[in-house]
């Protein structure tokens, strides 16, 4: 009796724990300027072979990957071989093509491996806009010192000369709005930062414009 109390004890417990998984992954709204000035390693690159390693409960998947160019993480890991993520989506997982697609993928360096997940920015390439791939070569970077803070609702005010006020939040969510898609917040003249579209060097004139 008492090893079937046992057995039953641990089998609800191990539903429970799956049955709790399943809505587990939130990911917070971030802009794709943020989310590469807050990752470690930021690739452009093309899977090539998959392998499910045994890692923690759930597994953890290996992606191998062809590097096609790095955009940030030249001193932390010049060259990316393998990208590492939960098996399971639940646990914010991505899944990758193989042989397939050019990737953008961004992650975190941990004990000398390169992790992301679905709150990381990775995208197929062919569906990343002019303005991100700019973004990605140069403006991004620029930015990195400024704050994007989320509008959820009217009215949002900056609270800093360093602050651009994203509005996608109104009416999009994530990488799929307006201002995600095509502006950059970089630095003007004396430290001020506004939302900033195109390739043409900055308007020095321009201070603070938090509506795109």
């Amino acid at each position: 009796m008492t090893a079937w109390l046992s057995f039953l004890v641990v089998f609800l417990c191990s539903w429970s724990l799956r049955d709790l998984v399943v809505e587990a992954c939130t990911c917070v709204p971030i802009h794709p300027q943020d989310a590469f000035c807050n990752s470690d390693i930021v690739i452009r690159a093309k899977v090539v072979g998959k392998k499910l390693m045994k890692d923690g409960p759930f597994g953890t998947m290996r992606y191998t990957v062809k590097q096609m160019k790095m955009y940030r993480g030249f001193q932390i890991m010049p060259h990316v071989q393998y990208i590492y993520t939960e098996a399971s989506e639940s646990l914010c997982g991505v899944k990758l093509e193989v042989n397939k697609y050019q990737y953008l993928i961004t992650g975190r360096v941990y004990e000398g491996k390169v992790y992301t997940g679905l709150c990381n920015w990775y995208e197929k390439w062919d569906r990343l806009t002019l303005s991100q791939r700019k973004g990605l070569n140069h403006r991004y970077h620029l930015g990195c010192g400024c704050k994007i803070r989320p509008c959820y609702y009217l009215p949002c005010f900056a609270t800093s000369k360093n602050e651009c006020i994203w509005t996608d939040m109104l009416s999009n969510f994530g990488h799929s709005g307006y201002q995600a898609k095509h502006y950059a917040c970089i630095q003007r003249v004396e430290g001020y930062c506004s939302w900033y579209r195109g390739w043409a060097p900055p308007d020095k004139t321009t201070i603070n414009a938090t509506d795109p």
